[in-house]
């Protein structure tokens, strides 16, 4: 009986998160309320609310669930036996991919100036390895390939860059809608090749081993 009550608690959970995804495919994040979700569901308010304290914690739910997506593409680490650069390059790859694959989702909520999606997704400003995952780990794989010796402050700083470049690009794609998937595939790869190569050029120039704060 609890199992069941418990099977039935998700199941509704998920209806409530899955009609709010909709609607903010469809009108965006800002135009969602509980009422339109409760007509899409037919369900009353009173519903929703057994669920969810307000519109903020669905918003919430749905952008942890995306945001967990973009860290497990970090994480799909390669081989053992894959050097650093390797590892960072098919992580760098794998992140491109998945936020592709979730290219409406991703439009709507990193283009989103809400204060709600901010907190999740905001990545400029000093401790953002400390409170975003996806930063964290990119601190990892950068400090394990070209950043060794280098200040945490210092990597923290050149995985924002690295992720606003990506993020450029992937934004990019999404807006112009490439059909020509041969073009995608190069200017993805070009596009990584060109941060390996600017990793490996600070590397190979010292930079970042004395690092001055900002």
């Amino acid at each position: 009986m609890k199992d069941r009550k418990l099977r039935e608690r998700n199941q509704k959970k998920e209806l409530i998160l899955s009609a709010a995804k909709e609607i903010i495919e469809e009108v965006g994040i800002e135009n969602l309320s509980i009422r339109k979700i409760a007509n899409r569901i037919e369900h009353s308010p009173a519903i929703i609310y057994h669920y969810f304290q307000d519109k903020n914690e669905i918003v919430d739910s749905l952008l942890e669930e995306g945001y967990k997506r973009i860290v497990l593409a970090l994480e799909s680490l390669g081989p053992q036996d894959s050097t650093p650069e390797q590892i960072l390059k098919e992580s760098l790859m794998n992140y491109i991919e998945v936020a592709l694959a979730m290219s409406e989702e991703y439009k709507i909520v990193m283009l989103s100036d809400s204060h709600v999606v901010l907190k999740h997704t905001s990545v400029l400003f000093k401790g953002a390895s400390l409170e975003r995952p996806a930063i964290q780990m990119l601190c990892k794989l950068l400090k394990n390939s070209y950043c060794e010796n280098c200040s945490d402050d210092y990597v923290e700083i050149v995985a924002q860059i690295v992720w606003s470049s990506m993020f450029g690009l992937i934004t990019r794609l999404i807006l112009e809608g490439h059909k020509d998937k041969q073009f995608k595939q190069s200017i993805v790869e070009h596009h990584i090749d060109f941060i390996i190569n600017s990793l490996k050029s600070m590397k190979n120039n010292g930079l970042g081993d004395a690092f001055y704060e900002i």
